[in-house]
């Protein structure tokens, strides 16, 4: 007979963990975000990179001063935008780092290297010829570009991150005032439960705009899901036998959003932080190849089914910047075709859209592998599992995802869809999505800086790296078949 093992709660878990600071700081964001909803904006001074921009004296803008119904902050200069960004950073992560126990000293000096290095980066690499796509070198008097979209420029962060670390410190320990402000774990989960805000504003925009589209999108993932993720499972741990923790974090990677689901998935699993780590890396890298390659593909192959070509680049290019500039390039290969004009923007809010969607899955999938995990995996023959452990091991950052995205459903479906994304597009968003691209841009910077190419080889990732090629090459396939048989014979726009 198993015995009921007794639980103390510690609260000061509160304060002390990554998990509860990157929901009270991603709330905090999200929170002073809202009364945007009535044209007050209290982050309305934060800095923006205009990419793809041409003229460097326009190249960073204040958020405010873009938005239409606010002329509080007109006169604000851009590099003192800028600077109010890096105090304000600055002030509420290194009392989180002295709450959890870090040195205030050595963790400021770190993430002052981070900021840096991270938005110095960000605005480079928003020089048009980086990341411009097709649509926009008209406006921009250019003839071409690498065309990866502004959120591509994450890809080019973490090949400098990974340039860093692989080449300048070849042979050589990072220094300790880098590893410690490249803190991957907490800053891709700060920007996950700013993720919330983006999905519920984003896909109450679709609501107002496409009921069909939106309808097919969430049939279609729902049956991809269903099918991606156990096929990428038996995959990596029955055939390329990688153990389990590292086959459920890269099943999760690979079918659903990419790095923020194999963040959530690790930590609601309790796998070791190389795990998350090494899959992120992997997974990004393969974005960029899926990036370059897959929409040439959709524009020649599926011009005659456009809404199919958008929807088969949000089923299967992972992360959400890889995905969104795969539409957009998409977009504009198809919408230049003849005849396929009134395709234009329809092709890449399809991909968006079926992307948005697919990031709802993470704080349901994490919620359901804490319980097996708990109840299943790791309990022990006869033992009792206190209902408590799930909560334990469930990510909290995971909480506040949820919740950011269901409340502006909840103000939705209060004043009509249609009026919400007009005022939280117009208004919120713009604010908590400069901190959630920047978290994320930070994220990928510190991936690069603490991935090293010699750990690959002392892990022997390479039967991982075969499990998620594998994986990928069979869910691009599954994804084209469910694009079509969800989207083609659509009529086109009016």
């Amino acid at each position: 007979m198993g015995t009921q093992a007794s639980v103390k709660v510690d609260w000061s878990s509160l304060w002390k963990k990554e998990d509860w600071w990157a929901l009270w700081i991603g709330l905090l964001i999200f929170f002073l975000s809202l009364p945007g909803y009535y044209g007050i904006y209290l982050l309305g001074w934060v800095p923006r990179v205009a990419a793809p921009w041409v003229n460097p004296s326009k190249s960073v803008v204040v958020v405010g001063q873009a938005l239409t119904m606010t002329k509080a902050y007109l006169g604000l200069n851009p590099v003192l935008s800028i600077l109010f960004f890096y105090l304000f950073l600055l002030a509420i992560l290194t009392i989180a780092a002295k709450a959890m126990g870090h040195s205030a000293r050595r963790f400021a000096a770190g993430f002052t290297i981070m900021f840096i290095l991270t938005f110095g980066f960000w605005w480079l690499f928003g020089y048009a010829y980086f990341n411009a796509t097709p649509d926009q070198y008209a406006k921009l008097h250019i003839t071409w570009s690498i065309p990866v979209g502004a959120d591509g420029i994450l890809i080019y962060i973490l090949i400098i991150g990974l340039i860093i670390s692989n080449l300048l410190f070849y042979k050589r320990k990072l220094p300790a005032v880098l590893e410690t402000g490249a803190r991957t774990e907490w800053y891709i989960k700060t920007a996950i439960v700013l993720l919330g805000a983006l999905v519920g504003a984003t896909s109450l925009r679709y609501i107002s705009l496409a009921v069909t589209l939106v309808e097919r999108s969430l049939i279609a993932i729902v049956a991809a899901y269903l099918i991606y993720w156990p096929i990428s499972y038996v995959i990596s741990y029955k055939l390329f036998k990688l153990d389990i923790k590292w086959a459920a974090t890269l099943a999760s990677g690979v079918s659903i959003c990419g790095v923020s689901a194999a963040i959530a998935t690790a930590a609601a699993i309790g796998a070791p932080s190389i795990v998350p780590a090494t899959v992120a890396s992997i997974i990004v890298l393969f974005a960029a190849i899926e990036l370059v390659v897959l929409p040439f593909i959709a524009a020649t192959i599926l011009k005659w089914a456009p809404y199919a070509a958008g929807a088969w680049m949000g089923l299967s290019v992972k992360t959400d910047g890889a995905a969104a500039a795969s539409g957009a390039l998409t977009d504009a290969l198809i919408s230049a075709q003849p005849g396929l004009a009134a395709y234009k923007t329809w092709v890449m809010s399809t991909a968006v859209m079926n992307k948005v969607f697919i990031d709802i899955w993470i704080g349901l999938w994490a919620f359901i592998l804490a319980v097996i995990w708990v109840t299943r995996v790791e309990r022990k023959p006869g033992e009792r599992v206190p209902a408590i452990q799930i909560w334990f091991r469930f990510p909290k950052f995971v909480l506040g995802y949820l919740g950011t995205w269901l409340i502006l459903w909840g103000i939705g479906f209060t004043v009509g869809a249609a009026m919400a994304a007009k005022f939280m597009v117009g208004g919120v968003t713009p604010q908590t999505e400069l901190f959630r691209f920047f978290f994320f841009a930070l994220t990928f910077m510190s991936i690069g800086l603490t991935t090293r190419f010699s750990t690959f080889a002392e892990i022997k990732a390479g039967r991982m790296i075969a499990a998620y090629v594998v994986s990928l090459i069979i869910i691009i396939l599954i994804a084209l078949g469910l694009s079509i048989a969800f989207f083609a014979g659509l009529p086109p726009p009016k």
